[in-house]
């Protein structure tokens, strides 16, 4: 096993998760058994439904579809393309609202918040993973994992502090595997770098929830499985919640989880 594989989460990297959370097991199975016993519901959707429309023509995607993700926990939602799991992370995170239905985080409904209050959720709450990584392609890979400091505070206090943030964003970077790619940009890394760069990003504010949108789907088996080996590292050593999309039912499999989705509903949790 390489350094890269052999993570080591720094104490400061990402968000010390508060004191009473559930104790983190040693084992896989004994960290099932922790999240089914003892974990609170932490983000859910309840009776959910979303369309599209193409000109005049509604395409529906959810119908009604309930999912409850307990603190802690790994989930996968997997299903065919076009069957509603994209546009579900996205309401959970979200990015977009549901026609119908609710979504709770923390006991809290926060669907329908104003929108200011929705981005300042997702900046500081969740941490979001996307398939085409979605970095700048003008900032260095340093500079792209300290963007989400950069949108939460104003240009004089982000200026003020800009060596701590970038010491926080290195340390991200450290944990990533990418400390010999800070001054990189986009286009001179890798697909494998590009998605660590991404998570290193999506840490930056340290989330609570990390939602992956088939955080492996541009990537080569082994690269894939590099990826998968850091989000459980994220998972087990921070007893951080992780909802992924993904199409790949090998990779699903890795979940605590899987949440199956067909016709826009769920057929088995």
């Amino acid at each position: 096993m390489s350094e890269q594989d052999r993570l080591v989460i720094p104490e400061r990297a990402v968000r010390r998760r508060p004191q009473g959370s559930p104790p983190q097991p040693t084992t896989s199975k004994d960290r099932r058994r922790t999240v089914s016993q003892s974990a609170l519901v932490q983000l859910g959707a309840h009776k959910v439904k979303k369309s599209y429309h193409k000109g005049r023509i509604e395409i529906p995607v959810l119908h009604g579809v309930d999912l409850h993700v307990r603190r802690g926990e790994f989930v996968s939602i997997v299903g065919t393309s076009g069957c509603g799991k994209s546009t579900l992370l996205h309401l959970l995170g979200t990015l977009d609202a549901p026609d119908e239905g609710e979504v709770h985080f923390e006991g809290r409904r926060i669907d329908n918040l104003p929108t200011g209050q929705r981005d300042q959720l997702r900046n500081s709450r969740f941490g979001m993973i996307f398939q085409f990584y979605h970095l700048l392609p003008e900032l260095t890979t340093l500079e792209n994992v300290t963007m989400p400091v950069l949108i939460r505070e104003n240009a004089w206090r982000y200026w003020r502090h800009r060596r701590a943030h970038r010491q926080s964003a290195s340390q991200l970077l450290e944990l990533v595997g990418l400390t010999h790619r800070l001054k990189h940009k986009p286009r001179e890394l890798s697909g494998g770098e590009m998605q660590r760069a991404a998570i290193a990003r999506a840490l930056a504010s340290g989330p609570d929830v990390l939602l992956a949108d088939e955080p492996t789907g541009n990537l080569d088996h082994d690269t894939g499985q590099s990826i998968m080996r850091l989000l459980h590292s994220l998972n087990q050593q921070q007893n951080l919640t992780i909802v992924m999309v993904t199409h790949d039912e090998a990779i699903a499999r890795e979940a605590d989880r899987i949440v199956r989705l067909a016709g826009g509903k769920v057929q088995a949790i």
